[in-house]
């Protein structure tokens, strides 16, 4: 049996996705050192300085609690620990992955409220607040920050004012904005953000994190739905003090180099990685412009994390994904569901240059344009 991408380490293709994202060569050495013991002095100082590094980036003092799973089941987590069969939560949802807390809620038997958008669009304060206006008995209200469906990041902090001011608790899934866009989770009241170790953290899949308020917690031991693993109360035990340990055995090489990552943020700075973030979603944004193509996602500075693109009539995005993978050597993401077949996602977040970006884009219209009808006019591909 032959695995291309074990015998030829040249293969793997670019990765300019939203996600897994690229990994610094820094952190691959890193993580490829001989492995520590998960209850030794050592891997505790890791699991310090990785909560130090996330609390600053998430401007937080709140504690820090570490699963070893993707994002996903750390949305899981505070539905199933804040969930009470029957009480009333508010959804905000404007993609696949607003939809998908409306899927974990319903699960656990919540009185679903959803604030529901068309797949694209900006999801607006005025419509959570006359939804908590109309239903009074919700007191949790659950959102993306970045939606990386569709590339749209909405006014975190204005919602948070909104949830605030109904007395609801906000859960917010930043996976995707978090270490790309800057979040001030203590100051603007959020009770839950969640994020993970594969997108702008620079790491590979497997680890999610949740900042958790007081209020969070108290609401939490109230919670009636059983729960082991992802209980919150369990994990942070062992996890909150100056001699942290994980309850679990957790991905030790993950953590380590995920402990090197948030040293490249820190001598970055946070200011200039949000800088960079910006100005490499000009960046892609001006060139698939000037390739001819149709943007998706807003055509504006909140756009920092990646870019959507629709496809010209008659050309299938997963053709063209296909396509730049073998054809360009680049990874991008294909629409999600029921985008699927329309748009492409660029992501611009964690360690991406702007050669990828451009390497991207290039491939994108070759692309394109070799899967486009004759009879359509042919793409430039030139870059400026």
């Amino acid at each position: 049996m032959t695995l291309r991408h074990l015998d030829n380490p040249s293969f793997p293709p670019a990765l300019v996705a939203p996600g897994p994202t690229q990994v610094p060569p820094e952190v691959l050495e890193v993580m490829a050192r001989p492995i520590l013991h998960h209850r030794s002095s050592l891997f505790r100082e890791a699991l310090r300085a990785v909560r130090d590094g996330l609390q600053e980036i998430a401007q937080s003092e709140y504690p820090v609690l570490l699963l070893t799973c993707t994002g996903t089941a750390a949305m899981e987590s505070a539905v199933v620990n804040l969930a009470r069969p029957g009480a009333g939560a508010a959804v905000v949802a404007a993609g696949y992955f607003g939809e998908r807390w409306v899927e974990l809620a319903e699960l656990y038997g919540l009185d679903v409220v959803p604030v529901r958008y068309d797949w694209g669009a900006v999801p607006s304060p005025a419509d959570l607040e006359e939804a908590l206006r109309r239903r009074p008995d919700v007191r949790t209200v659950y959102l993306v920050h970045s939606e990386t469906s569709t590339g749209v990041v909405l006014d975190l902090k204005a919602f948070t004012e909104v949830a605030k001011s109904a007395g609801a608790l906000l859960v917010v899934d930043a996976v995707s904005s978090f270490a790309a866009v800057p979040i001030e989770t203590d100051a603007w009241g959020i009770d839950v953000l969640i994020t993970s170790s594969h997108k702008a953290l620079m790491t590979p899949p497997g680890l999610a994190f949740l900042f958790l308020s007081p209020a969070a917690l108290e609401a939490a031991g109230e919670g009636s739905q059983p729960r082991f693993y992802l209980d919150w109360a369990r994990n942070l035990a062992t996890q909150v003090g100056t001699d942290p340990e994980t309850w679990f055995s957790p991905a030790v090489s993950l953590v380590t180099g995920l402990e090197q990552a948030l040293r490249m943020i820190e001598r970055e700075g946070l200011d200039a990685v949000y800088s960079r973030h910006i100005s490499l979603g000009r960046r892609c944004r001006a060139a698939v412009k000037q390739i001819g193509l149709e943007l998706f996602s807003p055509d504006d500075d909140s756009a920092a994390v990646m870019t959507a693109v629709r496809m010209p009539e008659g050309v299938d995005s997963s053709d063209v994904v296909q396509a730049m993978h073998d054809d360009g050597r680049v990874a991008i993401g294909d629409g999600e569901a029921k985008l699927k077949g329309s748009i492409v996602r660029i992501g611009h977040l964690g360690y991406v240059a702007e050669a990828d970006v451009d390497r991207a884009v290039r491939a994108l219209g070759s692309a394109v344009e070799s899967l486009s009808a004759t009879s359509k006019p042919r793409l430039s591909t030139g870059m400026g």
